[in-house]
């Protein structure tokens, strides 16, 4: 019995530990929104953690001074807590200059004047203002101004009432408590400022590495993609220089477009990938997801490929539960359902099998591209959803920058899907996506390919 009785001792004190600690989580947090500059919500926090422990030293004394017969101090104690209640509400309110130059008027007077009529050492605590100061305003102007004035404010309240002959008010053990309580903030406001300042490293260091690696990749990336786009334009260049000048017949001309046909095609895709992924990287496409019936999708993107299925001579089964819909971008959609088809279609060899297949489970929808051709390495597949420099060729000589699957994972994670990916070397490659949906009933439908 009295086993049980500890522990729910132990669980009443974490479940009132952690009430307090998200309370006080809340209160640090007033004003910071998701978003803000990361030194601008940093100096707000720093605020708010002066300002919150000083709400409450002022709400403790104005009722220990009540009580001890001190109305008067009481009553400055109070209108302390009140205006640390109004720094909260404008930092709430995000208005961050207001709060700020009202710590420091209010500081600087209600202290001052504590300090100075009641000789309790409140002027003591205009050092931690100070500090304060110095973490969050940038203006050497207003820094030196304010140290001089807060140094004055502290020197009048000490010497005065010792040049006036002024009756101390309050017992001396009050003061060294404001002495100690003020340095304790300073030294916390200090350690604050030494955890942002290397969180802040740590941040900036980050940055530089991705932004390396972006940069490598840019080059890397630009250096493809002008190959992918001469090759087909020196050859289309050569033929109609070679047509112009009388060295090919009509016929051997026509047989040869057919060819750079699909070669133009493969350029205009590459330019196109490239186009929508630079503009995704600059934030520029937006995800709005509609319900999309996927067998209409599935026959459309199909027509797109028909020369490049004929040309290689491909099989393609492909079958689709009906009435089953994909709740995603539709043009988004249609670009991951181009660009898996494409892949499965480049690295297929003559007389290759293409097998889609689409169904609903676990409320999402289910969809895989597969095909038995060449497939992957390991290595290969570690680094296939993101940029690596290195272009891999299909059966036919096709290149390919990997720009598509790169927009494959990205437009996925935009419609909450994710996309994954199972190969074999010699075996083939089998693509596989979930994303959210609904199905009206049950039926599999075969689309003719």
């Amino acid at each position: 019995m009295t086993y049980f009785c500890s522990l729910d001792v132990i669980l009443i004190r974490t479940m009132i530990f952690r009430k307090i600690a998200t309370h006080w989580s809340a209160v640090i947090h007033t004003g910071i929104y998701q978003g803000m500059p990361f030194i601008e919500a940093r100096r707000t926090k720093l605020l708010n953690i002066v300002v919150l422990p000083g709400m409450l030293l002022a709400f403790c004394f104005g009722v220990l001074n009540l009580y001890q017969g001190r109305p008067s101090l009481s009553a400055v104690n109070f209108v302390h807590t009140l205006g640390y209640l109004l720094i909260l509400y404008l930092n709430k309110e995000q208005r961050y200059l207001s709060a700020r130059v009202i710590v420091m008027l209010f500081s600087l007077t209600l202290y001052g004047f504590s300090g100075f009529y009641f000789q309790n050492g409140a002027a003591f605590y205009l050092i931690p203002i100070l500090v304060m100061a110095f973490l969050i305003y940038d203006n050497k102007w207003l820094l030196g101004c304010l140290s001089v004035l807060i140094i004055a404010v502290i020197a009048l309240a000490y010497y005065a009432p010792v040049l006036w002959h002024q009756k101390q008010l309050v017992p001396s053990g009050r003061i060294l408590a404001n002495l100690l309580i003020s340095l304790g903030i300073v030294v916390v406001a200090l350690i604050y400022f030494k955890s942002v300042h290397v969180e802040y490293q740590q941040q900036t260091e980050a940055q530089r590495k991705t932004l390396d690696i972006l940069n490598r990749d840019k080059v890397k990336l630009f250096s493809i993609i002008a190959h992918d786009i001469r090759s087909p334009l020196a050859t289309l260049e050569s033929l109609l220089g070679m047509f112009s000048n009388g060295q090919y017949e009509y016929k051997e001309m026509k047989d040869a477009a057919a060819e750079l046909h699909l070669k133009v095609t493969q350029v205009g895709e590459t330019l196109n990938n490239l186009l929508r992924w630079t503009a995704s990287q600059m934030k520029g496409i937006h995800t709005e997801p509609v319900n999309v019936p996927l067998v209409q999708l599935i026959r459309g993107t199909l027509l797109t490929f028909e020369p490049n299925i004929r040309h290689k001579a491909l099989q393609m089964e492909i079958k689709v539960c009906g009435n089953l819909q994909v709740y995603a971008d539709s043009n988004q959609l249609v670009i991951i359902l181009r660009n898996l088809i494409s892949n499965a279609i480049k690295f297929s060899h003559r007389e290759g099998l293409i097998t889609i297949r689409a169904g609903w489970k676990n409320k999402q929808v289910h969809l895989s591209v597969a095909d038995n051709g060449i497939g992957m390495t390991k290595e290969r597949l570690e680094t296939l959803f993101s940029f690596t420099g290195q272009p891999a060729y299909g059966t036919d000589g096709e290149r390919g920058s990997g720009i598509g699957l790169m927009l494959c994972s990205e437009f996925a994670k935009q419609n909450d899907g994710e996309i994954s990916v199972e190969s074999m070397p010699g075996k083939g490659t089998t693509f596989r996506l979930l994303l959210p949906g609904r199905q009206e009933k049950s039926v599999e439908e075969e689309i003719p390919a």
